[in-house]
């Protein structure tokens, strides 16, 4: 999963600016309502703010390492790990 982080780290500004960063930052967030939900169920999840695109890759990192910690099966990786994957494409880095 650091594989996209890492792309993202060497990408030119200006593949950021042309939605690298958000697609990034989508993906950011909604791993991290996933591990938020699995942590505390029925809390209203907190959106991982904007940091910029320069720290899109740092925020992947971290929401990726967080629900890594709290996933319980391998069918669970396996989405994750998918979604790693579609989000990459679709930046194109």
């Amino acid at each position: 999963m650091d594989h996209f982080a890492d792309r993202l780290r060497a990408a030119p500004q200006s593949r950021l600016q042309r939605g690298a960063a958000a697609e990034a930052l989508g993906l950011a967030r909604q791993l991290a309502r996933w591990a938020q939900a699995i942590e505390q169920p029925g809390a209203e999840p907190r959106e991982m703010p904007d940091a910029g695109m320069f720290a899109a890759a740092d925020q992947i990192t971290v929401a990726v390492h967080d629900l890594a910690v709290v996933l319980t099966s391998e069918a669970e990786v396996g989405e994750a790990l998918r979604l790693v994957e579609e989000a990459q494409k679709r930046a194109g880095v």
